[in-house]
């Protein structure tokens, strides 16, 4: 095949089944990274129809129309990262003869700077959650325990009883690509998760066992879509109604960092990124409060 096979073909379909498989036994990509990258891939088969692609030019099409349709750079990027992905396995495994994403342009993510809150804001929202209900203690904990380490909430939910070592003060936990790091977590953070061990857990666990560290009335793990409604929920009651995710506290997290001096190679290992380039996005953020100290702090501003 010397360009790109028709994409509601059994050949194409039974390739990206093929690039799919190979995400998750060789590369060992998460659950849901693979569940993005089927989705972009099925969104790719349903722009290319019955037609035959020549290359970069059809593939920029599709990028442009993703743009008409209003996604955001960064979805756009990681779709581009998703194609890539799969013509590099393409190529490698000899099914094309060139890779038509070789020359396509990342979409520029530098303008949508990372939404982060201030530490009073954090405050707020940890205060929300009821100390007096095992669920409240879970809660805080978990919200403070985001904040403190940074974590994704997939690496959240899914933390092991024995990931958190609190005479160390740091939590472990496995990452994209099933790659594990060490983080350290504050003193506020531990003490949040000593009282949901101390008071709540076993409330709600009722005697079964449980490897989780933050676990349901049915001593399963949160699932990522349960937690984003929890914290949304806790946005609400804080008065902050500007999109509350999880990932706003961990850009938090990287935030706040910065701006107390941290470095950048530091706060990349700590959110595991893989690319040094990826946690650059920060350093915008770092610029856009420079640009805010001098106009309120420099005498001729």
């Amino acid at each position: 095949m010397s360009g790109v096979q028709t994409a509601n073909s059994a050949g194409w379909q039974r390739q990206m089944a093929a690039y799919l498989d190979f995400c998750r036994m060789e590369k060992g990509l998460a659950a849901n990274s693979l569940e993005s990258y089927t989705l972009d891939l099925s969104k790719f088969s349903a722009f290319v129809g019955t037609a035959e692609l020549t290359g970069a030019e059809d593939l920029g099409r599709y990028l442009d129309q993703l743009n008409e349709a209003g996604l955001s750079t960064r979805s756009i990027a990681r779709h581009l990262a998703t194609l890539r992905g799969l013509y590099g396995y393409l190529l490698r495994e000899g099914a094309i003869a060139t890779d038509p994403t070789e020359f396509l342009r990342t979409p520029k993510q530098w303008h949508n700077i990372p939404k982060f809150l201030n530490l009073q804001e954090i405050e707020k929202i940890i205060q929300v959650a009821d100390p007096a209900r095992p669920t409240g203690l879970r809660d805080r904990a978990m919200v403070e325990m985001l904040y403190a380490a940074g974590l994704r909430v997939s690496e959240l939910c899914r933390l092991g009883i024995s990931d958190l070592n609190a005479d160390l003060g740091v939590v472990r936990t496995t990452g994209k690509g099933n790659k594990q790091r060490l983080v350290p977590v504050g003193r506020e953070a531990i003490e949040a998760v000593g009282a949901y061990l101390r008071d709540g857990r076993g409330v709600l666990l009722k005697g079964r066992a449980s490897r989780y560290l933050f676990v349901t009335a049915r001593g399963t793990c949160l699932t990522r879509q349960a937690f984003w409604k929890l914290l949304a929920g806790y946005g609400r009651k804080a008065g902050i109604f500007r999109g509350l995710t999880p990932h706003v506290l961990r850009h938090s997290f990287a935030t706040h960092l910065l701006e107390g001096g941290a470095d950048l190679r530091s706060v990349q290992v700590m959110l595991g990124h893989s690319d040094i380039s990826t946690t650059q996005i920060y350093t915008h953020v770092m610029r856009s409060r420079l640009r805010q100290t001098i106009e309120e702090h420099h005498p001729r501003s």
